[in-house]
C-alpha cells in the first residue's frame, strides 16, 4: 500500500504548474544545462548536510528528480531553469554527476518565485529571514498584500506580518538569527523593544549569557516599563553566567551534530535542545548520532 503523502501547503507545486506532457514523465538532461531559479528564496545550504547528500548521490545516484521549466533562446541551446531541487543539483555537481533526472513543467516567469517559495515551505527548508525576504519579494515584485501572501502559503495574515517584521531588525541581530546563534523566539522578543540601541544591548546580553527565550521576553517587558538610564541598565544588566562546563558541552555537541545545541540544567536533570531547519538536516543529525 502506498503511504499517504503529506498534505500540500497552500496550492502546492502540482496545482500551480502543469506538466508539459500528460503523466509528467522523468527525463534526463545535461546537468550543465540546469540553471538556478533567480527567485530562489533560500540563500544558504548547510555545508555538512550538502556533503552528506553528495556522498549519498555518489553511492546511490540521484533518487528523486528535480523540477524544471524549459528556457528557449535564439542564441544557444535550451536550458532548464530550476523550480524545485537546487540543493540536489548542487550536491550532484559535487558528486560529479553529468546528467540529472528532471520533471519538465511549464511555468510563467512571474510565477517562479511563488513556486520556489511554496516548494521550500513544504520542505520547511527556509530559515525565518529567508522566509521573510521571500514574503517581501512577493509583496514588492508582485504587489501581493499580506492577506494574499497568507493564502498563497497557508499561513495566517498575522504570521506573515510577524515574519516580515524580522527584516526590521538591525544587521547584527539578523546575522545572529541567520546563523542560529539566536532563535526566532529571541528575535521576536527583541522586536518588542522599540529603541534600536536598547535592542542591540539586549541582544548582546542574550548572546553573552545564553539567555532563554523566556528570559529575553522578560527583558523586553521590563524595558517597556522603564525609560532612560534605567532602561539601559535593564538591557545590559548581567545575569548568572552559564556554567563553562555546560558551554563546553554545547560547543562539542554543536561541532559533532553540525547544528545549534543548547543545554539547560536543573536540580532534577535538564534538557538538550537541537535546532534544525529541514527534514534533511534532521536526518543528517540522526545519522551523526547513530555513528
Amino acid at each position: 500500500m502506498t503511504p499517504p503523502s503529506r498534505p500540500a501547503l497552500g496550492r502546492g507545486l502540482s496545482s500551480l504548474i502543469p506538466a508539459t506532457t500528460s503523466g509528467a514523465g522523468t527525463d534526463t538532461v545535461d546537468i550543465d544545462l540546469i540553471v538556478p531559479n533567480p527567485h530562489q528564496p533560500r540563500s544558504r545550504f548547510d555545508a555538512a548536510s550538502l556533503q552528506e547528500l553528495a556522498d549519498s548521490i555518489r553511492e546511490h545516484g540521484v533518487l528523486q528528480p528535480v523540477i524544471v521549466t524549459q528556457v528557449r533562446s535564439d542564441y544557444g541551446p535550451v536550458t532548464y531553469q530550476l523550480i524545485a531541487g537546487e540543493r540536489r543539483v548542487q550536491a550532484a555537481r559535487m558528486a560529479g554527476v553529468s546528467r540529472m533526472p528532471v520533471v519538465i513543467r511549464e511555468a510563467a516567469d512571474a510565477a517562479l518565485l511563488e513556486l520556489a517559495l511554496v516548494e521550500n515551505l513544504q520542505r520547511e527548508d527556509l530559515n525565518p529571514l529567508e522566509e521573510a525576504a521571500a514574503f517581501r519579494r512577493l509583496a514588492d515584485e508582485f504587489s501581493l498584500t499580506q492577506e494574499q501572501i497568507s493564502k498563497r502559503v497557508a499561513r495566517s495574515r498575522t504570521a506573515v506580518a510577524n515574519t516580515l517584521r524580522l527584516l526590521s531588525l538591525e544587521d547584527d541581530i539578523r546575522a545572529s538569527l541567520a546563523s542560529g546563534q539566536i532563535s526566532e523566539g529571541h528575535a521576536r522578543a527583541l522586536l518588542g523593544i522599540d529603541d534600536s540601541r536598547l535592542r542591540l544591548d539586549a541582544w548582546r546580553r542574550i548572546v553573552a549569557d545564553a539567555l532563554t527565550v523566556r528570559q529575553a521576553e522578560e527583558i523586553a517587558r521590563a524595558l517597556k516599563a522603564t525609560s532612560g538610564s534605567t532602561a539601559r541598565a535593564v538591557a545590559t544588566k548581567p545575569v548568572r553566567r552559564v556554567d563553562p562546563h555546560v558551554r563546553a558541552i554545547e560547543d562539542d555537541l554543536r561541532t559533532t551534530l553540525g547544528a545549534p545545541v543548547s543545554v539547560a540544567r536543573g536540580r532534577r536533570g535538564g534538557r538538550i535542545v537541537i535546532r534544525f531547519h529541514s527534514d534533511e538536516e534532521l536526518e543528517g543529525i540522526i545519522e551523526r548520532i547513530r555513528r
